[in-house]
């Protein structure tokens, strides 16, 4: 959701296999990781997924399932610290008892996870054979060879239950673990890089104990009512206290959230331009790929988040992460918080924050009362190195935690949220838990059918985002004559940051 700007694993990638129709790709489960990114034949989702029913038809039931088929064998898993990873390891001792394979986990903060994990993926020793990980940093793990394609197991009636049910994994969450590879095609195809363990959409937070008390009679709809509500609560809580917590740090976990979902809701693209049809097509010029970040639409955005963060942000938004934002807010500091769901509800629970209790959600506002509101994506994922020597006692443990039953407990029991199962967003368990956090589900609801990754995927993603962040962090400090200046120095970066992707 968050962590620092994370070291690619390969630096940079030859502008001669950028050309190439499909970049890494993984064989089967025995195949060894390529030495260097290939081409890999295209796979479609839709067939994919037709694949994995039928494996599931011709499948046994868990009941019936060896679930002891690879006993004696020991695995690796590396974990962030995280509420989704507290939940698979309370469950290990049972995962160990079902199926005898030992499990040997780490678990690192998110400040260090990931370069300690391209650097255990790079030496490709097989270590660790199951791994969490978030889409974009799949992007580079999979050009680099070092990710199996699980639809490898899953369309394989001997190593997927006939109860999996893999239509009930939210589609969103498994579209964003899919990609083939290429520059600039969008998530939704490819290979199944990995199995979504929770997911956050960008929602809006509020207090409604400072709402009542500024007599605002509910949350903001639009952009514009959401400037009038912040000028309403400044000071809300005394002294220190302002309206809308945001991320600001001068880092690529800032663009990602609340700003991208913002960016998107004003119709702004990052490397793509929008038809009079609704569709999009890559933006191209002279066959590479080009930076749009100075559109009107993104320079009208731009200007709008500038005015937003001087009358509504805090201070100290330019050091703000996640961590900071929401501590405000539980804290009584913020009285709105734009960001993940699933890190604002872990401030209202009983007893977990000095405003627990207070708390509720609405979707983000649009630009105009009946536009449908977009969100940007975030999936935690649990996926398999391309280099274990244990795949198939990997695969199980990918099987066991993605499943039904383990999805159920470790949202209703503990809070692993955002469940990536339809089936327990419709439980009565699940809507008594949450029961007491206001608009949490309505919102959810709201926005899940148009969240997706917003960003164009290519090789250069953190690079690029983490320019987007200090770029307007110096926007904001009015360090450029005006946001068209900043957009315009920003893009001429990024062109030449992807400059080296071929576009065909």
């Amino acid at each position: 959701m968050n962590g620092k700007h994370m070291r690619k694993p390969l630096a940079f990638f030859l502008a001669a296999v950028l050309i190439i129709g499909s970049l890494a790709g993984c064989g089967g489960s025995s195949a060894p990781a390529p030495a260097s990114p290939q081409s890999a034949p295209a796979v479609d989702a839709s067939k994919a997924q037709q694949s994995i029913n039928a494996a599931q038809e011709q499948a046994q039931a868990s009941a019936d399932f060896d679930w002891q088929k690879f006993s004696g064998s020991t695995i690796k898993v590396s974990f962030v610290q995280h509420a989704a990873s507290d939940s698979v390891i309370s469950k290990i001792p049972e995962f160990e008892a079902l199926t005898g394979i030992k499990v040997e986990q780490s678990v690192t903060p998110e400040a260090n996870y990931f370069d300690k994990l391209s650097t255990s993926l790079s030496s490709r020793s097989g270590d660790p054979d199951v791994f969490m990980s978030g889409a974009y940093q799949l992007w580079d793990y999979s050009t680099a060879g070092y990710i199996e394609d699980l639809n490898n197991y899953l369309s394989n009636p001997e190593m997927i239950t006939a109860d999996y049910d893999f239509d009930d994994l939210v589609p969103s969450a498994v579209a964003a673990l899919q990609w083939d590879g290429v520059p600039g095609h969008p998530v939704g195809n490819g290979p199944q890089l990995g199995l979504p363990l929770m997911f956050e959409i960008y929602t809006l937070a509020y207090n409604t104990r400072a709402f009542e008390q500024a007599g605002i009679s509910g949350p903001p709809a639009t952009y514009d009512e959401l400037l009038e509500v912040c000028d309403k609560l400044q000071n809300w809580n005394g002294s220190g206290s302002y309206p809308l917590a945001m991320r600001g740090a001068r880092d690529w976990g800032t663009i990602h959230p609340g700003y991208m979902s913002t960016f998107a809701n004003f119709g702004a693209k990052d490397f793509a331009i929008e038809n009079g049809d609704g569709s999009t097509n890559l933006a191209v010029e002279n066959g590479k790929l080009v930076s749009q970040l100075n559109s009107p639409e993104s320079v009208k955005m731009n200007e709008y988040f500038v005015e937003l963060i001087k009358r509504g942000g805090s201070p100290s938004w330019s050091k703000y992460t996640w961590y900071e934002c929401a501590a405000d807010l539980g804290a009584g500091k913020a009285a709105m918080m734009i960001d993940a769901d699933a890190v604002t509800i872990q401030q209202n629970w009983p007893g977990a924050s000095q405003e627990a209790g207070n708390i509720a959600w609405a979707p983000i506002p649009v630009v105009n009362k009946g536009d449908v509101t977009t969100s940007n994506y975030w999936t935690w994922s649990l996926a398999m190195n391309n280099s274990s020597k244990n795949k198939d006692a990997a695969w199980y443990f990918l099987l066991y935690f993605t499943g039904k039953d383990f999805c159920m407990a470790s949202s209703i029991e503990g809070n692993n949220l955002d469940p990536v199962r339809t089936s327990v967003w419709e439980s009565d368990g699940f809507k008594e838990k949450l029961k007491d956090q206001p608009g949490y589900i309505e919102a959810y609801n709201q926005t899940i059918g148009q969240t997706t990754i917003l960003f164009t995927p290519q090789p250069y993603f953190f690079e690029t985002t983490t320019e987007w962040a200090a770029t307007l962090q110096d926007m904001i400090a009015g360090q450029y004559s005006s946001v068209q200046e900043a957009m315009d120095t920003l893009k001429a970066k990024m062109d030449r940051t992807v400059e080296d992707i071929v576009i065909n």
